[in-house]
């Protein structure tokens, strides 16, 4: 009786949206069934090819099934490797750590240890902000207009997103949010951010950190300048506060460098990475944190999936194979030149505004609707992107970065047509 009732909840007659809960998002986007990926390209079940624009939210720089990192992941299995360990050793972790210090810490100067939080973005945060407050002694946190670090009740308190905050259920408490400035550094901006935190002071309530995106992936493809993300650091250590950088959408290469704050020339004292840290799409987050900032007793933070080695495995394919030198850097720098021609043509058809930097890029609109209608136009013509923004006025471009340049000017010829047809038909 039980194996009919599942055969009959699987029957391919019925449609998934009958089973699944109504808090899907993508699969509402994307009205397909996908069964196949390849590079840049994802098959659904009638056989349609699309380029995809999206890599997973930023969780495959180096694309579906990335042949490197498979090879080694299905080694890794054939051999019987450890897949669960909580946080015991295991020698892909500790090739992961070995791989991580040599080729992106140690180059760059950068003495920071490691925690694993759990699986995903939001756990990364979540450990990040738990060692701020417990290493100052402060409960409030800074964050900024725009922010998007998470929907866990903790990281959500620090998310400006009004529409991902009325699902909490709970007040969410001891955050302030400042403007976040997106060109130079702004007098105005930066005197109402040193009006707010004066204020505080003078009630006594100082941030225990300021959370800062140096892009903002969820909130607009807004890009903070070099000189205003120095004056965040400078003003977080003048409060005493520490500085955390949420690289889990802008880090792993899609800014140029590894990570997304050295063309500030900015060391943060925390920084959380996830998304594509596992070069295949696996779960994994991590939370780098100076040495002295390491106080949380031993299992006072802990998660099952913290110690997925399969994802340690891919992760550290993916450092070796694309940060042993600054090819891939170079790269992406080369191809978001190419993408920022392309953009600013298509934007100019619908008096658009390009944004972003890197390959990490986006085109926003005066009228929010337009953005919604391309990403539909775009879908029907076997391009997958995503809108972003507060109005939803921003087309938001996360191709891979190691797409092949025919491909890139493939999605963006979809694109350009996609926009064009949202223009005159608006």
């Amino acid at each position: 009786m039980l194996t009919k009732t599942r055969t009959s909840l699987l029957d391919h007659s019925h449609n998934q949206n009958d089973f699944e809960s109504q808090i899907r998002y993508y699969s509402r986007r994307f009205q397909t069934c996908y069964v196949r990926e390849c590079g840049s390209l994802l098959f659904d079940n009638t056989g349609v090819q699309f380029v995809d624009f999206l890599s997973g939210a930023g969780a495959l720089n180096y694309g579906h099934n990335e042949p490197v990192l498979k090879k080694y992941l299905l080694d890794y299995i054939q051999q019987d490797g450890i897949v669960q360990t909580l946080d015991m050793r295991s020698d892909a972790k500790e090739n992961l750590l070995v791989v991580l210090n040599e080729l992106i810490l140690r180059p760059r100067s950068l003495n920071y240890v490691a925690a694993f939080p759990g699986p995903t973005g939001t756990n990364a945060v979540e450990l990040a902000l738990k060692f701020a407050r417990n290493v100052t002694g402060r409960s409030l946190i800074a964050s900024f207009s725009g922010s998007f670090h998470g929907v866990s009740v903790g990281s959500l308190a620090a998310t400006s997103s009004a529409y991902h905050r009325q699902a909490a259920g709970v007040p969410l408490r001891d955050v302030v949010f400042l403007p976040f400035e997106a060109t130079n550094v702004n007098d105005e901006i930066n005197e109402l951010t040193e009006r707010v935190l004066v204020d505080l002071t003078k009630s006594d309530e100082l941030p225990a950190a300021i959370i800062i995106e140096t892009v903002q992936g969820d909130g607009g493809v807004n890009v903070g300048s070099a000189g205003w993300l120095r004056y965040i650091r400078d003003l977080a250590h003048e409060l005493g506060a520490l500085l955390i950088v949420d690289d889990i959408q802008a880090g792993c290469g899609r800014t140029g460098p590894f990570f997304s704050f050295e063309r500030a020339d900015i060391i943060p004292d925390i920084v959380c990475l996830s998304k594509s840290l596992s070069g295949y799409g696996l779960p994994l987050s991590l939370v780098l944190l100076r040495p002295e900032l390491d106080i949380l007793k031993p299992g006072s933070h802990n998660g099952t999936f913290r110690g997925f080695a399969p994802a340690f495995v891919t992760a550290t394919a993916a450092l070796e194979r694309y940060w042993s030198d600054d090819t891939l850097h170079s790269e992406v720098i080369r191809k978001g030149e190419i993408m920022s021609e392309r953009l600013s043509t298509i934007a100019a058809i619908a008096g658009g505004q390009v944004k972003g930097i890197g390959m990490f890029k986006g085109i926003e609109f005066q009228e929010p609707h337009i953005a919604d209608i391309i990403a539909i136009n775009a879908f029907k013509n076997q391009l997958i992107i995503e809108t972003c923004g507060s109005l939803n006025s921003v087309v938001k471009l996360l191709p891979a970065l190691n797409i092949s340049d025919e491909l890139l000017h493939t999605g963006l010829d979809i694109l350009e047509r996609s926009v064009y047809a949202a223009t005159t038909n608006f």
